[in-house]
């Protein structure tokens, strides 16, 4: 396969598929073939591989007997034998509807074809007999059919509904073809073919519309892609069929696992072409991690063997076709509000379980925490004031510590104070410096006589210092440890293993990301849940630089404001949470993360933003940065900090993108080398 351009969708395993209404007359095959041709002429010049028309589209559906004339039968093969030849000169793989006889029978069959070769017919399995239905007087079923080929358009072609359609050049591409109501049944046929390895499953619909039956055809095709790990594109009848008793809606739906990609415009009284761009690889990766999946296939193996596989060469444009599905930069954090909320909600509603189930477990009534007037052990704090009040306990049973050490600012000092004292936690203070200075003193490091010798040693000491105290005074007060650490330091390696921020009785952020982090307290705030005093605070709170304070600017003990830069040395949060979700949830290659991570990021003004976000804070990543920052994240996520996620404390899940629990969702060897990763990403990501 040629090398597409790095900014081309179908380089990433995208695909562009397009689901067609046309405008129709009833028994007049000539003008039919006129609109369905003038539709796929606009998809494949908008980049469409696929593109799909309503079932019995050439002649209509409501033909009724008149299916049985042979002039109009003579007709729909004269649409037909059209629409194949002039296919081959569309960039579009096309499926039609139209009425095939064939064993003195007549079928209602979807007809796949692509630059003028017929690719095979699927003839419909299930024709509904009943209410406004009378399909088995005009039609056989599959089950009736006794050939494997029929000749259309004078080719002699793949016949039967056990046709799978296999491109050769665009992986996980592989479509199946189904009419109406095989969707509707208890097992449809697509329910086999995806298990037989069909990812695009296409339903050519006529379903004429009744109160409440488009809120029932959506619900149907989101769920069949979501049970299937599959696309799912539905063109129904719309504009021109008959209404002699029945009305057409045009309903094109184009879903994929589970979410709603494209919708068009219900009674339309013009054409239609509803596009959306398909993620294969997501398909791909959600399916070879579901074994259940796997093992479903096994159960029906033998008629799965039986489905014949016919190989199609896609015509992919050779030039950029830029993607323009949705990707948020936030994968943990909706942009819409009102799921937002519900998210913060939840994820807060399970922090709080975990906890309080843990308490509940060991017989203990208080906890120990450490407050730094950062992120995390704000929201730790929270979890932990909000677990005393679910259990019926006082919040005096928080026992909250802040710790100033070396580079500690007078501006964290402070709000970790007023944040214990406006949620009404037993709040103290415990000076590490003498400590720590002994420590270093101890090692005969060169800090402890007044050298400003900043090194890993000299921040891990404080560190270390501060998770001693808080062990030993949970034993003096019969206290449970409560972990304040978030995903995102995780992933990074962002931590001091050991006696440090890596460990605690119990932790309730270890599968939260910092982006979300920061929109749990944002919404704390705005759903004002702790009064307006803790609410001045925590807005502090989020408009401190993130950092460790850990290393003073110069030889003072204390700053007004944090002088080290978290973000500085292991890149932008918001950005690599992002890099951590696909990596994570996925499994993606580099390259692919850095594309998507490129198109979410490189324009401030395209998709939505989350509202929390003021608008000089919204920001931009070129490809050259989004790179530099992404081998970072593979460096350390891969190959240098896997050994202190391998002895992780106890944490609740909270979220599908996953944690990084050695007893959950990731198992990895400590000993990795990211060699694989970083080659990757330098061999297919340009450096602009």
């Amino acid at each position: 396969m040629r090398e597409l351009p790095f900014e081309s969708l179908y380089r990433h395993d995208f695909a562009r598929v397009a689901v067609a209404v046309p405008r129709v007359r009833v028994t007049d095959p000539a003008y039919n073939v006129e609109q369905t041709l003038a539709l796929a002429r606009a998809a494949a010049a908008d980049g469409v591989v696929l593109t799909v028309f309503p079932e019995l589209g050439l002649s209509c559906y409501t033909a009724d007997d008149l299916f049985h004339q042979d002039a109009l039968d003579d007709a729909v093969q004269a649409a037909l034998a059209r629409v194949v030849a002039e296919s081959a000169d569309l960039d579009t793989v096309l499926v039609v509807g139209a009425p095939v006889r064939t064993q003195g029978r007549l079928f209602n069959c979807a007809v796949a074809m692509c630059r003028g070769v017929v690719l095979g017919a699927v003839p419909k399995s299930y024709l509904p007999n009943y209410r406004e239905f009378y399909e088995k007087r005009q039609f056989a079923a599959a089950r009736e059919n006794l050939e494997t080929h029929v000749t259309i358009a004078g080719q002699r072609v793949p016949f039967g509904a056990d046709l799978l359609f296999v491109a050769n050049n665009l992986d996980g591409f592989v479509f199946h073809l189904e009419i109406c109501e095989d969707g509707w049944v208890p097992l449809p046929p697509s329910g086999f073919a995806a298990l037989a390895g069909a990812t695009v499953l296409v339903n050519l619909s006529a379903s004429n519309i009744v109160i409440g039956k488009a809120d029932y055809r959506r619900a149907l095709c989101t769920s069949h892609s979501a049970r299937y790990l599959a696309a799912y594109l539905y063109s129904a009848a719309g504009h021109g069929e008959s209404t002699t008793d029945l009305a057409w809606d045009g309903q094109a739906l184009v879903c994929e696992n589970g979410d709603l990609l494209a919708e068009g415009v219900r009674f339309a009284d013009h054409p239609q072409l509803v596009t959306a761009d398909l993620d294969l690889r997501r398909l791909a990766a959600d399916r070879l991690r579901t074994t259940s999946f796997a093992d479903n296939v096994h159960d029906h193996r033998e008629r799965l063997a039986r489905l014949r596989r016919i190989e199609v060469e896609l015509p992919i444009p050779a030039g950029v076709v830029e993607l323009r599905r949705e990707i948020e930069r936030f994968p943990y954090v909706p942009a819409d509000p009102a799921v937002r909320n519900d998210r913060c909600a939840e994820v807060q509603h399970i922090q709080v379980e975990g906890l309080s189930t843990r308490l509940r477990a060991t017989g203990m009534e208080r906890v120990v925490i450490g407050v730094s007037g950062g992120l995390d052990s704000t929201q730790a704090l929270i979890v932990a004031a909000e677990t005393m009040d679910r259990l019926g306990l006082p919040r005096a049973n928080v026992l909250a510590y802040t710790m100033p050490g070396f580079a500690t600012s007078t501006r964290t000092r402070t709000d970790a104070h007023r944040l214990m004292d406006a949620l009404g936690v037993t709040a103290q203070e415990i000076d590490i410096r003498p400590s720590a200075t002994q420590m270093l003193r101890d090692l005969g490091h060169p800090a402890a006589d007044g050298v400003p010798q900043y090194d890993v040693t000299y921040e891990n000491v404080q560190a270390g210092e501060r998770t001693s105290h808080l062990f030993r005074l949970a034993n003096q007060h019969g206290a449970l440890v409560v972990g304040t650490g978030d995903l995102s330091e995780l992933a990074l390696g962002w931590c001091t293993f050991g006696v440090g921020d890596h460990m605690a009785h119990y932790s309730v952020n270890a599968s939260v990301p910092k982006t979300l982090i920061k929109y749990l307290i944002a919404w704390s705030v705005e759903t004002g849940q702790f009064g307006a005093a803790a609410g001045e605070v925590l807005t502090s709170i989020l408009q401190t630089e993130i950092s460790p304070e850990l290393v003073p600017d110069n030889a003072a003990s204390s700053t007004a404001a944090p002088s080290q830069s978290s973000e500085a040395t292991v890149g932008p949060y918001e950005l690599q949470d992002f890099h951590l979700y696909y990596l994570l949830r996925f499994g993606y290659r580099p390259s692919r993360i850095a594309y998507l991570a490129r198109h979410a990021w490189s324009d401030p003004n395209r998709g939505r933003w989350p509202d929390l976000i003021p608008a000089d804070q919204r920001n931009a990543y070129e490809l050259a940065t989004i790179k530099r920052w992404l081998a970072e994240f593979l460096r350390r996520f891969v190959q240098t900090s896997q050994f202190k996620r391998s002895t992780l404390p106890n944490a609740p899940k909270v979220g599908s993108g996953g944690s990084l629990s050695p007893r959950g969702d990731w198992r990895a060897p400590s000993d990795a080398s990211a060699a694989a990763w970083l080659a990757e990403l330098e061999r297919n990501v340009p450096d602009a």
